[in-house]
């Protein structure tokens, strides 16, 4: 597997004759040693969260800017959780009793 394969980019190897003659490179004050390069993207794509929050539509007009959320009307009542029907058709509450409970017997 490549090394361009792993990052998706392209990938710079500096060859030896470009590096200074003591091997290493300053940066900040502070010797480093240089083996590699990586050249990544120079235009790196945000992730999706980012990118949402970076290009979503702005409020710019004074109108819009005062304009409130929109206002439904109330919803209606919702219906029984659980309606409780009987071989005869009728509906019947579990306060009313119902049908006996059923009989379990065990034999040993």
């Amino acid at each position: 597997m490549s090394v361009s394969a792993i990052f998706g980019s392209r990938v710079t190897l500096l060859p030896r004759t470009s590096f200074p003659s003591s091997g290493r490179v300053t940066s900040g004050g502070a010797p480093t040693k240089v083996g590699l390069v990586l050249e990544c993207s120079s235009r790196p794509q945000k992730k999706a969260t980012a990118h949402h929050r970076k290009t979503r539509p702005r409020k710019s007009q004074r109108w819009d800017i005062k304009r409130g959320p929109a206002v439904y009307p109330p919803l209606p009542a919702l219906p029984p959780e659980w309606t409780l029907v009987t071989d005869d058709g009728g509906d019947t509450d579990a306060a009313d009793g119902g049908a006996p409970p059923p009989v379990v017997e065990v034999v040993e």
